[in-house]
């Protein structure tokens, strides 16, 4: 179960997939407890929002062996509850919907790099488009003003950053109300019912900034100060005099927070369950710098062990997904896990190609340039060569998904410097993920990756895909895969096991019948980690001198 919220009349609207295929169904409980399905079995369906009074609820759909969306309007008077008020094309949703509920805001998805939104009447069907230029430009989310004359949305336009700008509807003017002077992404935002008063979150460096200010002067009010971590959730109470949000840290798992607007008190609502851990004993990471091959500086995050004198720490370097995903200092059991019992360090890299630092750093590892960012662990290799409470010789590369790719890539270039290699649901074969992955992704995926059917691009998925390299690697892997996985399918796995096994590499291969991309039931989290934690003390072993 996912995506659950609170409709305007109290009744909780959420969705469910079976197993993790991400076929999601979209479900209304009322206050009795009566569960209604609002959508039809067979679809894929996401995105759900409504108007203030929650008369008008919106969604996209999408069928099964099509890139294509549909949005949808809840209406009890149509055959199965709903009617098509938009035939969509391509990774079509809806963002908002306006206070009238007249009106929605919807957004398509190209790429990490471009998107569009237009404004939808609902009654006759009409598009109109925010921007009819013919400039990429990136867009995220989208909120209508409480008076419904303008959108407020993120947009990298004339930036290299995501910027919080307001829209008026009936001019077109953009106004930049996050201001133009911060070399960082704006990564959230939230506006009192009112519309007095704006709230928005600054991604600096991955840690998170919340700025709070008047909409309509702009100027600054009160600032919490925060414990260093990453804030997400934004919302305002009914009048205004409240901000809620939720905040993570390296320490404490996501615990529920407020700001007072108008009184300035900071309090936290929540003590996150830690399974009776000593926070105070859990490991804060130094946020670091390392120079790659062209000299580029790349960011990562670093949690170290205490160690004895003269001791040496093994080393497990975790490459996030994406991937244009960025690595924050949140709350991770397996990082925590990894120190304390394992007493290695972890190294959290956002390599390029990673978000949160700007476009022209999210497009460096793109088609072509994809194994530049397999030469920024190299990098990484070299540096962690010049630590001295860090031991070179047992290392292990560990990532899923993308960053289950780069595990295999870096398996593949760096064998002889590492200890073993660890990747959960990755590409082994660029070309065979792109056939098989599920049809509404497809075509996103080759904007990023590069389109097999070029030939230029074939060539080039045929050098660095892993399982034309398998032969390079030489030290032990292990592989984890769900079975309902429809983003990475099981026989990329399946594929690179098997001719591991047949070059007689030692390649554990854990699978899970009743998992998508990703884990999320505990007992298989649980067997996970006791696997990955064999695995780690089988190639690691302990500090030097112990």
């Amino acid at each position: 179960m996912s995506g659950v919220h609170t409709l305007p009349n109290g009744d909780v609207l959420f969705s469910k997939d079976t197993g993790g295929d991400e076929w999601f169904q979209l479900f209304i409980r009322n206050a009795a407890g009566v569960e209604t399905q609002i959508t039809e079995t067979g679809t894929r369906n996401s995105g759900a929002t409504w108007s203030k009074d929650g008369a008008v609820l919106v969604w996209a759909r999408s069928t099964k062996g099509s890139g294509d969306a549909d949005i949808l309007m809840r209406d009890p008077s149509a055959p199965g509850g709903a009617r098509v008020i938009l035939k969509g094309e391509g990774a079509i949703s809806p963002e908002a919907v306006s206070p009238d509920g007249r009106t929605v805001l919807v957004g398509r998805y190209y790429s990490i790099a471009e998107s569009k939104r237009w404004l939808l009447d609902v009654a006759s069907g009409k598009l109109t488009p925010l921007n009819a230029g013919t400039t990429k430009v990136s867009y995220a989310g989208g909120k209508f003003t409480p008076d419904g004359k303008s959108v407020l949305l993120l947009s990298d336009e004339g930036s290299d950053f995501m910027r919080l700008t307001q829209i008026d509807l009936a001019t077109g003017a953009r106004t930049i109300v996050s201001g133009t002077d911060r070399p960082w992404d704006i990564e959230d935002f939230a506006l009192s019912g009112d519309g007095s008063i704006l709230a928005y979150v600054v991604n600096e460096d991955g840690y998170s900034k919340l700025v709070v200010q008047d909409f309509r002067t702009r100027r600054a009010l009160p600032q919490p100060q925060l414990p260093a971590g990453v804030v997400g959730g934004l919302a305002f109470s009914a009048d205004g005099e409240t901000l809620g949000f939720s905040l993570s840290t390296p320490t404490a798992s996501s615990d529920a927070w407020s700001w007072g607007v108008s009184d300035g008190k900071l309090q936290r609502w929540t003590a996150s369950e830690l399974g009776g851990l000593d926070a105070k004993a859990l490991a804060t990471p130094d946020l670091i710098r390392y120079p790659s091959f062209d000299k580029r500086s790349i960011p990562a995050f670093v949690y170290r062990p205490k160690l004895a004198a003269g001791q040496k720490a093994p080393v497990i370097i975790d490459i996030h997904g994406g991937p244009e995903a960025q690595s924050r200092p949140t709350f991770s059991a397996f990082h925590q896990h990894s120190v304390a019992e394992l007493g290695a360090a972890v190294i959290v890299t956002n390599i390029r190609g990673s978000s949160g630092y700007g476009k022209t750093y999210l497009n460096l590892d793109n088609a072509e340039k994809r194994e530049d960012s397999v030469r920024d662990i190299g990098a990484l290799l070299d540096w962690i060569k010049t630590q001295p409470d860090l031991d070179p010789s047992r290392v292990v590369v560990y990532g899923q998904s993308y960053g289950g790719y780069m595990s295999l890539a870096v398996m593949t270039h760096y064998s002889d410097r590492l200890a073993g290699g660890i990747e959960r649901y990755g590409i082994s074969n660029f070309v065979s993920f792109l056939q098989n992955t599920e049809a509404y992704r497809r075509d996103l995926r080759r904007a990023e990756y590069g389109d097999e059917r070029d030939p230029k691009m074939l060539k080039a998925f045929e050098t660095i895909s892993p399982m034309n390299n398998v032969a390079k690697i030489s030290k032990p892997m292990l592989v984890m895969q769900g079975w309902n996985d429809p983003r990475v399918p099981k026989s990329e796995s399946d594929q690179v096991v098997a001719r591991l096994r047949e070059q007689g590499i030692e390649t554990w291969y854990v699978q899970f019948k009743d998992e998508g991309h990703g884990f999320l039931k505990k007992i298989n989290n649980d067997r996970r980690r006791e696997v990955e934690t064999q695995f780690l003390q089988k190639v690691l072993g302990a500090p030097k001198g112990q």
